[in-house]
């Protein structure tokens, strides 16, 4: 199945978060953070202003990125989970 963004949308594919241990103890899936970095998977068009001007995407596919904690909506393509986020809801790119 392939899933294409609309507008200013991104496709992220969420890195795994690291198992973290404290003292011999493993946390629990249900206490552990979000994930907060991906890797963009696929991109909207961009934006378009009142005036019907096109604002690009200021991502790549491939580029992975830092988006907000509960930003865009979960969903899963085939057993891998994915978010599509807002082009708001990204806030940097990780070099």
């Amino acid at each position: 199945m392939k899933v294409k963004p609309l507008g200013d949308r991104v496709l992220v594919k969420p890195t795994e978060a690291k198992e973290v241990k404290k003292g011999g103890i493993i946390i629990p899936d249900t206490v552990k953070e979000k994930p907060q970095e991906g890797e963009v998977i696929a991109l909207g068009t961009g934006k378009i202003t009142d005036e019907g001007k096109k604002i690009p995407m200021d991502v790549k596919i491939g580029e992975k990125i830092l988006f907000k904690k509960y930003g865009g909506d979960e969903i899963k393509i085939g057993d891998v989970e994915h978010k599509i986020l807002d082009r708001d809801d990204i806030l940097a790119i990780i070099e």
